[in-house]
């Protein structure tokens, strides 16, 4: 036995041997950890259902995973349970946060028994937990000997799920996970799957002439910058190309001049550099 199974049967035996909280008690915690925030309560009240993710953790393990990275899981779906439940809702705190432990267990099998994701919505997630269930008992009920795909019809009327997705999980459950760096055929030089995925970015082609058009519109627009008298050139400088751009009164201010005139500069300027552009470079004004 590894250091990590003793640990977790020690875990275990911890776990189920804590004391069990009559429903005043319960109420009592919760009570405290929501309206006091006192982590003592919320210790006691994680410390006495902790057997809940000790005992549904069991429940996961046919799926392969870690059973001590299942019963982790579940600790963390009885943490969000205690911050969610509302002592005054009527229901046993146990009972709200059997609900969240499963969730929490669901989606890590979800994220971890594949590197592709199994199921992406509610009907596949439900198909995903449930599919061989209802086919044990649609086989105990005289249906024996089809298979899955055959009884797909059955299955979706059973979960109340539309055919298709019981299609498509059964598309996604077939097979085990292939590396896209697999080669496509045992030839030496055999080439890889992944070079059959179509690269949807630009081409290289459009990217190299973005880069030469931005590089000519750039230099364009600095020329006609450079060509404008001092106080005009630093006046646009200030006003729109400054990390923290300088208002009229401030530039007003700090050039001896009003606001008004600061305003008119600008818009000379401006209108100076757009008439350089037009005549240097006609297509960057198209």
């Amino acid at each position: 036995m590894t250091a990590t199974q003793d640990a977790t049967r020690r875990y275990v035996r911890t776990t189920m041997a804590g004391e069990l909280l009559d429903a005043e008690t319960e109420h009592r915690l919760a009570l405290a950890w929501r309206d006091r925030r006192d982590e003592a309560a919320l210790h006691r009240l994680i410390s006495a259902y902790s057997r809940l993710a000790v005992s549904m953790a069991g429940r996961f393990r046919r799926y392969g995973l870690p059973y001590e990275d299942l019963v982790q899981q579940g600790n963390l779906g009885l943490m969000r349970a205690a911050e969610k439940f509302d002592p005054h809702n009527g229901a046993r705190f146990s009972t709200y946060a059997r609900w969240w432990i499963k969730a929490s267990m669901q989606d890590y099998v979800m994220r971890n028994l594949s590197v592709v994701r199994t199921a992406t919505n509610a009907a596949q997630k439900k198909l995903f937990f449930n599919m061989r269930r209802v086919q044990a008992e649609l086989d105990r009920a005289q249906i024996a000997g089809r298979t899955l795909a055959e009884l797909a019809p059955q299955i979706a009327q059973r979960l109340d799920v539309p055919v298709a997705e019981v299609e498509l999980m059964l598309g996604r459950m077939a097979g085990p996970d292939l590396s896209l760096n697999t080669p496509q055929s045992e030839a030496q030089d055999g080439r890889e799957w992944v070079e059959l995925i179509e690269d949807d970015g630009p081409a290289a082609e459009d990217v190299v002439l973005g880069r030469m058009e931005f590089d000519r519109r750039r230099a364009a627009l600095t020329d006609a910058l450079m060509a404008l008298p001092l106080r005009e050139r630093r006046i646009v400088v200030e006003r729109h190309l400054a990390d923290a751009p300088r208002t009229l009164t401030d530039l007003g201010a700090q050039l001896g001049i009003s606001k008004e005139r600061v305003r008119q500069l600008e818009e000379r300027a401006l209108r100076r550099m757009r008439d350089r552009v037009a005549n240097t470079a006609p297509a960057l004004t198209a």
